[in-house]
């Protein structure tokens, strides 16, 4: 018999609604409590180590309809701690199918919110700003301190392979090594590279740059992760050396914040950040438009960009936020959307290619 359970957010609106997976009889889950728009792809929402630590809200209303599909998992487990529907589907329908949803959230340890008004939800979220909520099956027990206090800590730490593991070029024989250095990966970045030849050899997050320049990599991918940018000092200061070996970079989410930092730029947490595989980017050297998809609470400041190493070459068309750095005085580059897509469309996966023409052009040079 499904539970009544309750979202409480931290400016003290609260909504009733059944829980779904893990039962809310396990106790209450403290999060962050975040929106996103995509119209499928909620297995790749649920797998996606960037919503570490929060609850997420699905702004489309019916969840759950084709199951759950593992060959579409981003990573290996479900990273948010609480997830908010409208409707969830009980009996999916594909041929793909091998499970349905709620079992999929209990196995997982996650928390779910069906027959919720996610639309309100997420009006509340846009209007106000993010901020943290709690699952509980009684709100009137509900520390509001506890609430405000609660902080996503060691997010990266959390996510990042605990050791080094080889994903092998889908050709026969591979034309490039390139190091993917691990913040919180999804799968579809490896998978990307290695349909363009690429051996991928991914390292954990606390990797040296020593220790990469070593594997003598004909170039380094950036991948996305979770948290505040900021909060990694340390991997900040060891891509500061990587950008001095001229080895080739391209970085993505997190990785393109992360290269921002390094290089001299800061970094802003946004009102309600950007998550979703509707998001129009545009292209400012050549004025194109594309679709996106992307994932994140934080950007870089466009007026903090050093103009002496680097020019601002995508912005977000919605809120001209950076959305993609070039830079000037070594071989990289980075964008805050996401290349590979999973799910969402592939407008920009060129940029895969155009990473792979720069350790071809490093390489023979």
């Amino acid at each position: 018999m499904p539970s009544p359970a309750y979202l409480v957010l931290e400016n003290t609106m609260i909504f009733k609604g059944i829980s779904f997976g893990l039962p809310i009889e396990s106790g209450d889950t403290l999060g962050e409590v975040v929106f996103t728009t995509g119209m499928t792809g909620y297995l790749e929402t649920l797998t996606d180590p960037s919503y570490y630590g929060q609850i997420v809200v699905q702004t489309f209303p019916l969840i759950g309809n084709y199951g759950v599909i593992r060959a579409d998992f981003e990573s290996r487990r479900a990273t948010p701690r609480g997830y908010i529907v409208r409707e969830w589907c009980e009996h999916p329908s594909n041929f793909r199918s091998e499970g349905d949803l709620s079992s999929f959230l209990a196995e997982e340890g996650i928390v779910g919110l069906c027959g919720v008004d996610t639309r309100a939800i997420t009006r509340i979220i846009r209007e106000k700003g993010v901020m943290n909520g709690i699952l509980t099956r009684d709100p009137s027990s509900v520390d509001m301190m506890s609430i405000a206090r609660y902080t996503i800590r060691e997010a990266v730490s959390s996510v990042s392979t605990k050791a080094p593991y080889i994903v092998p070029s889908a050709h026969d024989a591979a034309n490039f090594k390139v190091v993917l250095w691990d913040f919180g990966a999804k799968g579809n970045i490896a998978k990307s590279l290695a349909a363009r030849g690429c051996e991928v050899h991914v390292v954990p997050h606390d990797f040296t740059s020593e220790r990469i320049t070593a594997l003598r990599p004909d170039g380094v991918m950036l991948c996305n992760g979770p948290g505040d940018p900021m909060d990694n000092p340390g991997i900040i200061s060891e891509l500061k050396k990587l950008t001095r070996t001229g080895i080739p970079i391209f970085g993505i989410c997190l990785g393109h914040q992360l290269l921002a930092l390094a290089m001299g730029a800061r970094t802003q947490r946004l009102k309600y950040g950007h998550r979703g595989a509707n998001q129009p980017v545009r292209d400012v050297k050549t004025g194109s438009l594309h679709i996106t998809t992307q994932n994140h609470g934080y950007a870089v400041v466009v007026d903090s960009i050093p103009k002496d190493t680097a020019v601002l070459r995508y912005v977000n068309a919605n809120d001209g936020t950076c959305e993609g750095i070039d830079y000037k005085n070594i071989p990289a580059s980075s964008v805050q959307f996401h290349p590979e897509a999973s799910a969402g469309p592939l407008d920009t996966s060129f940029l895969f290619d155009r990473f792979v023409d720069l350790m071809g052009g490093h390489k023979n040079a």
